[in-house]
């Protein structure tokens, strides 16, 4: 299924992305690994055999780039992985954050898939191929207590990654969008190397269960199979499931340790 594919990884370096590197190269991919932290892209590009790129996903051009030099190294690029996240949890109040936080936030989560996806689709268009997949979050279904600028952004990157499907799948272009929910990564203050517990599960359990839905060409991929039952329960009753985060969000308060994010997943 991988094997020669000519895959691109944002967010590369470390946690989810780095995960997905490993598993891909072993499973025969030529990758490039994109990281803003270019010399920990290029350290992990030397263990697969890949090439590492520094990459600032903001800026169109720097994806310009990436996507180019992935080319004249590989060829035509199969798999396009938009991984690259961040998240800075609000100071206060739900709008609390400042302008720049929820700019940064829309800008990676959003603009980077968008920009990705304009580069690469009139090749992919043209030759009736390639494979998009955008890790967003279970926050994009459901929500994430305590940074509204995350939720909102990945609710963005999940219906962007519909409408991609929508008109893209007719013309040979697979679509998927990740939405994991808590992973043992730097992204909540975490190492790799921390217990898996509960919903807390490990970058290399997560990025075993992406390779599996881009083999199998799911849109939706969640490495944790028990979100599709709280969407469903969202969707059945709306009004109760947000009784039921307000009830989450107290507990969370009252009895949480440190009152950060790193220990949420103690209490889904």
């Amino acid at each position: 299924m991988f094997e020669n594919k000519t895959v691109v990884v944002t967010g590369g370096a470390s946690g989810i992305g780095a995960a997905l590197v490993r598993a891909f190269a072993i499973k025969g991919a030529n990758v490039c690994i994109a990281d803003l932290d270019g010399n920990a892209a290029a350290d992990i590009a030397r263990e697969v055999n890949g090439i590492g790129v520094q990459c600032n996903v903001r800026k169109e051009a720097n994806i310009c780039d990436l996507i180019a030099g992935a080319q004249d190294r590989f060829g035509p690029i199969d798999i396009f992985v938009s991984n690259a996240g961040l998240a800075q949890p609000e100071p206060d109040h739900a709008a609390s954050a400042s302008t720049e936080t929820w700019q940064l936030n829309w800008e990676v989560h959003v603009l980077a898939h968008v920009f990705a996806a304009r580069l690469l689709l009139p090749e992919m268009i043209k030759r009736g191929s390639g494979h998009l997949v955008n890790v967003a979050s279970a926050a994009g279904l459901l929500n994430q207590i305590g940074d509204a600028a995350y939720s909102a952004s990945k609710h963005a990157a999940v219906s962007f990654a519909e409408s991609l499907a929508i008109t893209h799948g007719d013309d040979g272009i697979d679509v998927s969008v990740v939405c994991p929910q808590y992973v043992a990564t730097s992204l909540i203050d975490m190492s790799d190397d921390t217990e898996a517990v509960g919903s807390l599960i490990s970058a290399q359990t997560a990025a075993d269960k992406i390779l599996e839905g881009i083999a199998a060409k799911e849109f939706l991929i969640l490495p944790h199979p028990q979100v599709a039952q709280y969407c469903k329960a969202k969707g059945n009753d709306h009004g109760a499931w947000l009784s039921g985060m307000r009830g989450l969000r107290r507990k969370f308060l009252r009895e949480s340790e440190s009152g950060e994010l790193k220990d949420m997943h103690k209490f889904v």
